[in-house]
């Protein structure tokens, strides 16, 4: 298996609000989820798409694009997708400090309040989830692929599913159709501590990897399909994907 020398550089269903304020009120280790006010009022604010656009626009759209398909190259995240309790929980932790990003900081700082950033949330979750991203292109490919789906199937598809669809009500990450870079260097730093918001199980589990087998299971998740059910999201800012002969692209 080839050596890494290196490794480089988060549909709308916003879930009522008790089951939310209950799901972080049952973490134990409230270090990597600490259930603070404003993240608790933004889980349970109603997000309002078009105040969101906005938002998107004047303070994300640079960096994650207008479709909010990120850079291939790892250096920013594919957002459209992503499960909405997610975004908001990342983007709550990054105002707050838990989650350590001085890049993202500054702009998730611009964000008035609460609703905000469930207005942010909600319009990302009307875009229409691109049909690429990047993935691992090594001469390897295919062995790094199958080598990590079985890494993957063992440990990793209990929480983020199969399909790599994740799950909202736990907050655990939609990582189909995110871009491997980004993959491997999240997967880096919280091996590496780098993640103070990181489940704690999550960092059990990765700390014991080698890697190669990072490099794998980042390889594996960045070749899932987007599921069927998740190319379109239902709001109505959301466009249909192009279409050939009848079928998606």
């Amino acid at each position: 298996m080839k050596k890494m020398t290196t490794t480089v550089a988060a549909c709308v269903a916003l879930l009522p609000a008790l089951a939310l304020a209950q799901a972080l009120a049952e973490n134990k280790d409230q270090s990597w989820s600490a259930a603070n006010a404003e993240k608790v009022r933004a889980l349970q604010a109603k997000g309002n798409v078009k105040a969101g656009a906005e938002a998107y626009k004047a303070y994300c759209e640079t960096c994650h694009l207008p479709n909010g398909g990120g850079n291939p190259d790892g250096s920013i995240p594919q957002l459209a997708g992503q499960q909405p309790t997610v975004l908001i929980k990342q983007l709550a932790d990054i105002r707050s400090g838990l989650r350590y990003n001085p890049t993202m900081q500054p702009f998730a700082k611009k964000l008035a309040d609460a609703q905000e950033v469930a207005n942010v949330a909600a319009y990302i979750s009307t875009l229409c989830i691109p049909n690429e991203n990047g993935r691992y292109a090594g001469p390897d490919a295919a062995e790094m692929v199958a080598s990590g789906k079985l890494l993957y199937d063992k440990e990793c598809a209990q929480c983020h599913q199969p399909n790599g669809e994740g799950v909202k009500e736990m907050f655990y990450p939609v990582l189909a159709g995110q871009h491997y870079y980004y993959l491997l260097r999240q997967m880096t730093d919280i091996r590496d501590g780098r993640r103070g918001n990181a489940n704690p199980e999550m960092v059990r589990v990765i700390k014991k990897y080698n890697p190669e087998q990072m490099l794998a299971i980042a390889a594996y998740q960045a070749s899932l399909t987007t599921p069927s059910t998740m190319l379109m999201a239902h709001g109505s800012m959301c466009k249909p994907l192009a279409t050939r002969d009848g079928k998606v692209k």
